[in-house]
C-alpha cells in the first residue's frame, strides 16, 4: 500500500523516530507533523497535551495516511488510547517500545526513566514496564532543560550540554540501575552526552529502533508495506517558524530528500 506513514511530535525531537523508521523501511514514504508554535509539550496540563495531540493527528489522518506514529512521550501519555479509538489506521506511540527495549537489556532490573515533566507524572513507563515484569525497579527523573536545549539549537555546545547534565542528573550518579530510557525523543541528541556523563556504566536506551521495527512489524501483518524499490515521498510540516526545524533535519538527516510545508494551527 503506497500511502505514507504519519508521524507527529511537538517539535524536531521525533525526527529521531523519523529517522530510524527511515533506515529500516527505506521504500516508505513519510508525512512528518512539527508542533514547533505549541512546542515544548512537556510542561502543559495533559488535557491540552491531548487536545492539541488530537488536532495535529486529525491533521495527518486527513492527508491519508495509512499508520500514525505518535514520536512524542508526552503526547503518547496524553492521548494513545484516545487516538487508537478515534481512527481506523493502526496508532503506535513511543512508550511501549522504549519499555520493552529497557527490559531485554537491562541485567539488574534497574531503570533510570528521562522525560519531560508530563510524561514522569503521567507514571507511563513505570506502568508500561511493570506490566510486563513487576518486578522492575524504576526511577524516574524530569529533565525540563533538555528539550530547549535541542530547540534553541545549543545541543552541540558540549559545555553547556555538560553543565545542565549535571545539574539534571548528579542525584543519579550513584544510582544501582543499569540502563537509562530516554523517555523524550529530543534526548537521542544528547545521548552522546548522556552515556558519557555515566562513563558508560549504563546503557542508554532510544526508542526510535524498537519504534521503527514495531512499525514494520505492523505494516508486514497488515501487508501494507510500500512495494519494493518505490520511490519515497518524504513531506516535512511544521506548525510555526521553519528555520530551527530545517538546521536541525539537515544536521541530523543530511541524506534526505523532501518537501516542507508551513502551516499555521
Amino acid at each position: 500500500m503506497n500511502k505514507p506513514i504519519g508521524v507527529m511530535d511537538s517539535g524536531v525531537g521525533g525526527l529521531t523516530v523519523a529517522r530510524e523508521i527511515m533506515r529500516q523501511l527505506p521504500d516508505e514514504s513519510i508525512v512528518y507533523f512539527g508542533d514547533l508554535n505549541r512546542c515544548p509539550y512537556g510542561n502543559r496540563p495533559m488535557e491540552e497535551v491531548r487536545r492539541f495531540t488530537v488536532e495535529v493527528a486529525d491533521h495527518l489522518v486527513e492527508r491519508g495516511i495509512k499508520m500514525l506514529v505518535v514520536a512524542c512521550n508526552t503526547a503518547t501519555a496524553a492521548a494513545l488510547e484516545t487516538l487508537k479509538e478515534r481512527y481506523d489506521i493502526p496508532v503506535l506511540g513511543v512508550i511501549e517500545p522504549g519499555a520493552r527495549s529497557a527490559i531485554q537489556n537491562s541485567s539488574n532490573q534497574n531503570v533510570i526513566v528521562l522525560a519531560t515533566k508530563g510524561t514522569v507524572e503521567s507514571g507511563a513507563y513505570p506502568e508500561a514496564i511493570h506490566h510486563i515484569n513487576r518486578n522492575f525497579k524504576v526511577e524516574s527523573t524530569a529533565c525540563p532543560k533538555f528539550v530547549p536545549l535541542v530547540e534553541e539549537l545549543r545541543y552541540k555546545d558540549r559545555v553547556v550540554v555538560r553543565i545542565v547534565l549535571h545539574q539534571t542528573l548528579k542525584h543519579l550518579w550513584d544510582s544501582r540501575a543499569d540502563t537509562v530510557i530516554l523517555g523524550c525523543t529530543h534526548y537521542p541528541l544528547l545521548a552522546d552526552e548522556i552515556r558519557d556523563y555515566f562513563h558508560g556504566r549504563k546503557k542508554v536506551i532510544d526508542s526510535g529502533y524498537e519504534t521503527a521495527r514495531e512499525t514494520s512489524a505492523i505494516l508486514t501483518l497488515l501487508q501494507s508495506h510500500a512495494p519494493p524499490e518505490s520511490e519515497p515521498q518524504h513531506l516535512m510540516i511544521v506548525n510555526g517558524e521553519t528555520s530551527r526545524f530545517e538546521y536541525i533535519l539537515k544536521d541530523w538527516m543530511p541524506f534526505m530528500d523532501y518537501s516542507m510545508e508551513r502551516i499555521e494551527l
